[in-house]
């Protein structure tokens, strides 16, 4: 079964996701070995679960359970939907977490 666009465009978004949440992993590493708070930790924590289900997503839309999603156009477009969603977050994390 092919690939519908938007299962491919969640897919990518999926992908951006994971490297925004694996430089948040990295910068809040580096921080809780500098200043050991639980806020810290708990942000650590966060993301590297976040990071895990975006990592297995990736291997879901690859593998054949994406077929799950390109029976129904519409559950295409939700998941793209909250990809879009998940990105949107992340990015505001990620601008707050860098500056």
């Amino acid at each position: 079964m092919v690939m519908g666009v938007p299962t491919a465009a969640a897919m990518a978004v999926t992908g951006v996701n994971s490297v925004l949440l694996a430089v948040l992993v990295v910068v809040w590493v580096r921080n809780y070995r500098q200043f050991r708070t639980p806020m810290v930790l708990g942000l650590l924590g966060f993301s590297s679960v976040l990071l895990i289900e975006n990592l297995i997503a990736i291997y879901f839309f690859s593998s054949s359970m994406r077929s799950l999603y390109s029976m129904d156009p519409l559950a295409g477009q939700v998941v793209f939907g909250m990809r879009l969603l998940e990105l949107v977050a992340i990015s505001f994390l990620s601008y707050a977490t860098l500056k």
